[in-house]
């Protein structure tokens, strides 16, 4: 199958009409997109919207050979014009299938909200998922919808919904060698290289209008790493931009290492404004005993933080107390730190670990604080020299160091 994207902006379009803020600003150019349609092999156009037929002609296209249109998701404000030629716009029924004379069959897939997606199976066995925007799959269950089947290519809001991506990696409609294209793209996410950055954390990447797309011929799918390290300061964002890296996977287990801390309110705030923010699929543990975690197989880990790791390995090898950490306790440490590295090289799961970056302000005024900045300077530096990919948060920006 073919596929011209005629557009892959949110149905408003980008940058949105009237809008003042900095994306939008931006989103010049190559950057601008307009709403979401798709154009199936000249012959099925999935959502119309206002110039289709002229987005169709830049890219070298007509629409007089379409014979079917599906609306995906509901279009608010004016009707959209239908260019002479077009059959009239439908939609299919949740779970039915259509049968095109062109060889195409299309299944209407249900969504968790308003709109639809549609399975097209192309004349030669090739398979595409396209979802509407801010939809994900619903009743999808243990075993897929009909049966899990890997599609070669999935259009979805991406940015959105990678909730949506999740879910269909969990039941095998999603595979390893899935082109994940992102559409429906809005206004919450800069354009350029911060968008391409996000996506490549998910296995997906974005088109230009207009561009035209082979289903079922091998791309370059992003590689998801598989180690990183999240650095940044206190409220930096680096927690937020760590639970984003796995977004678009089921089943992470995000293993907390602050422990419950009894009777400090405060804290308890702080670890339930973390819990609400995670997807519900997650489970969490709360440990600092990390080497058996990184020693099995086992779905994702999102480790928050090594620095409250730290904290309760200097604890345990009596590192605040200038007698111990001379008789033994430094080279306890450095043991504890080599056990956890050699852990992270040899494991085989995929790892997002956060840290705090504390070296960069005030000398701590006690030995023990300048101890702790230290070790913790050592420790993320050994941690990141076994990571594909490391970050360091600024003011809610991610700066690749690595990767």
């Amino acid at each position: 199958m073919e596929l011209t994207l005629l557009g892959t902006g949110a149905p408003a379009g980008l940058p949105r009409p009237d809008c003042p803020c900095a994306v939008c600003a931006t989103a010049l150019g190559a950057d601008a997109r307009a709403a979401t349609a798709v154009l199936v092999d000249g012959t099925l156009l999935l959502d119309l919207t206002p110039g289709a037929a002229f987005a169709a002609a830049r890219a070298g296209h007509s629409l007089g050979g379409v014979r079917q249109v599906l609306l995906s998701h509901p279009h608010d404000g004016p009707v959209v014009e239908v260019p002479a030629g077009l059959p009239q716009p439908g939609r299919v029924p949740d779970g039915r299938e259509l049968a095109l004379l062109t060889g195409h069959r299309v299944r209407a897939v249900a969504m968790d909200g308003p709109g639809t997606g549609y399975a097209v199976t192309g004349p030669n066995g090739q398979r595409l998922l396209y979802l509407p925007p801010g939809g994900a799959p619903a009743g999808l269950g243990n075993n897929g919808a009909n049966g899990a089947v890997v599609c070669d290519m999935v259009l979805a809001d991406v940015v959105g919904r990678p909730d949506a991506l999740a879910k269909l990696r969990a039941v095998g409609i999603l595979g390893p060698t899935t082109d994940v294209v992102a559409v429906h793209l809005d206004h919450d996410v800069p354009p350029g290289p911060e968008l391409r950055r996000r996506l490549a954390a998910a296995g997906a990447r974005a088109v230009p209008d207009g561009a035209t797309l082979t289903v079922g011929v091998y791309e370059d799918v992003p590689d998801v790493p598989r180690r990183t390290l999240v650095l940044g300061g206190a409220r930096s964002g680096k927690s937020v931009e760590a639970e984003r890296r796995l977004e678009a996977f089921p089943d992470v287990l995000y293993v907390a290492t602050g422990g419950s801390r009894n009777g400090d309110t405060e804290w308890a705030s702080r670890v339930a404004v973390h819990r609400e923010r995670r997807p519900g699929s997650w489970r969490t543990t709360e440990t600092c005993d990390l080497v058996p975690l990184l020693a099995v197989d086992g779905p994702p880990l999102l480790i928050d933080c090594l620095s409250l790791w730290l904290t309760d390995a200097m604890d345990s090898v009596g590192a605040w107390d200038d007698a111990q950490w001379a008789d033994g306790g430094e080279r306890a440490l450095r043991e504890r730190v080599r056990e956890l590295t050699d852990a992270v090289r040899a494991t085989r799961r995929t790892v997002v670990a956060v840290s705090n970056e504390v070296g960069s302000g005030i000398v701590p005024a006690t030995a023990s604080g300048r101890r702790y900045r230290d070790e913790l300077g050592r420790l993320n530096a050994a941690f990141a020299g076994e990571c594909e990919q490391v970050l360091l948060v600024v003011a809610g920006q991610a700066l690749v160091l690595r990767g």
